[in-house]
């Protein structure tokens, strides 16, 4: 089968960076990820199952990856050659007809360690303290991983605590949302002081979008303040719940507006209660601590890259930071506005645990569909024109764009009643 594989090779590394660096994007004859011919990975035991990708992903992670820019903390926890792509809908091999999407960090569950450890005990598969550990190489994520595939080929592998069932009536292009829009809900769910408060959004790519319609959605806070580079991203915050929207360079005036406090210097001397920072950059933490009250919290959403931060004021203004990475199960007292039993793992039941809490998948599913968040994807590749999905991911808010996706294999037709509202409609328009 064709796969994009990513092997280690520090000259190439270094190169990517280099063109970053210099604006020129991902790709390239110096790129560490190729295109090659490789065989389909094995399930490495019990509850292990082959899904056929149909469509997967482009993240920030992994554009930070293949353009040389992510830190070097990830070293230890990741195995080479790996494939990558951790957003992905497909359909389990033995049942063409189940289509699933992944939850992708490996876990106890999937690395086979009983008991697991404490996190994994609770629900918070993100926290896992296992990553490197058990029966499958290093790796944090499907995606990293040299044992599992990820969703740039045409299949990978997967343990059955990994997959989720996708609702029948959501579509394709939907589906595949719901990796980064169970990291959104995670994320919008991480403060709860949050709630019937001021609350800033930093960035409005995949994942600033996804935390500004899970914050409008479960949250409620009192306001909400998105500031967005792009014209078309602040149109698209507005219609996923945003009070306010900015430019990049209006965080400051737009923050003071709303919460009547004073400019010091180029930073408020009150604030937004919470701020969430879906960019990750010294720029974003910087913004960040600019606009959060005294003892408000930041929400690091984003994956950061490595970056020199002035942190005085985390301690003069004694602030919080936090950081919110992936998915676990999340307090269903807040926006359990539909009914329990939605689709959950291959063998979790109904996605919830039990104890009132709820799969941020499940809460994910929900999400998808009554913010119409299929609107986000905006195009999709096959493997072979990977130079151009990666250029057009890597400039996707230049250009007008969200979410880019490969699509490894050929479209299957869904069977009957599967197509959503918005699929019906591109029928239509086509």
């Amino acid at each position: 089968m064709k796969a994009l594989v990513v092997e280690r090779s520090l000259p190439r590394f270094a190169a990517a960076r280099l063109r970053s660096t210099l604006g020129m994007g991902p790709g390239g004859a110096v790129s560490p990820v190729r295109l090659a011919d490789v065989d389909a990975p094995r399930p490495p035991g019990p509850g292990w199952h082959l899904v056929r990708t149909i469509l997967s992903g482009i993240c920030g992670s992994d554009l930070a990856t293949v353009e040389g820019r992510s830190s070097r903390w990830f070293e230890p926890i990741v195995s080479f050659p790996f494939v990558p792509g951790h957003e992905v809908v497909g359909h389990v091999d033995s049942d063409p007809s189940d289509r699933v999407v992944l939850e992708a960090v490996l876990s106890c569950a999937s690395r086979g360690i009983d008991p697991p450890c404490a996190a994994c005990a609770s629900g918070r598969v993100g926290n896992c303290e296992s990553i490197s550990l058990g029966a499958l190489s290093p790796g944090l994520q499907t995606g990293f991983c040299c044992d599992t595939g990820g969703g740039w080929a045409g299949a990978l592998v997967a343990h059955e605590s990994q997959l989720h069932r996708v609702p029948d009536e959501l579509s394709d292009t939907e589906a595949v949302l719901a990796e980064p829009v169970a990291c959104g809900v995670h994320a919008a769910l991480a403060a709860p002081e949050a709630e019937a408060a001021t609350v800033a959004v930093v960035g409005a790519g995949t994942v600033g979008l996804a935390v500004t319609a899970a914050l409008h959605r479960f949250v409620r806070p009192a306001s909400l303040v998105v500031s967005a580079r792009h014209t078309h991203q602040q149109k698209l915050a507005v219609h996923l719940g945003a009070d306010v929207t900015v430019g990049s360079e209006g965080t400051v005036a737009a923050v003071r507006r709303v919460t009547r406090t004073m400019t010091v210097g180029g930073r408020l001397t009150g604030g937004a209660d919470v701020v969430y920072d879906c960019v990750g950059s010294a720029q974003s933490l910087h913004e960040s601590l600019a606009v959060v009250r005294p003892r408000g919290t930041i929400v690091l959403a984003g994956m950061p890259s490595p970056a020199r931060v002035d942190l005085t004021p985390l301690w003069q203004r004694e602030v919080k930071l936090a950081g919110a990475y992936a998915y676990g199960l999340e307090d269903r007292t807040r926006g359990a506005r539909s009914g329990d039993g939605r689709p959950g793992g291959v063998g979790s039941g109904d996605g919830g645990s039990g104890d009132g809490r709820r799969s941020s998948f499940d809460m994910a599913f929900e999400l998808v569909a009554a913010a119409g968040l299929g609107r986000l994807v905006s195009a999709s590749y096959p493997l072979d024109r990977h130079e151009e999905a990666l250029a057009h991911a890597s400039s996707a808010g230049r250009r007008g764009a969200v979410k880019i996706v490969f699509e490894p294999g050929a479209r299957r037709t869904p069977p009957s009643g599967r197509q959503s509202r918005s699929a019906q409609s591109r029928a239509r328009e086509a």
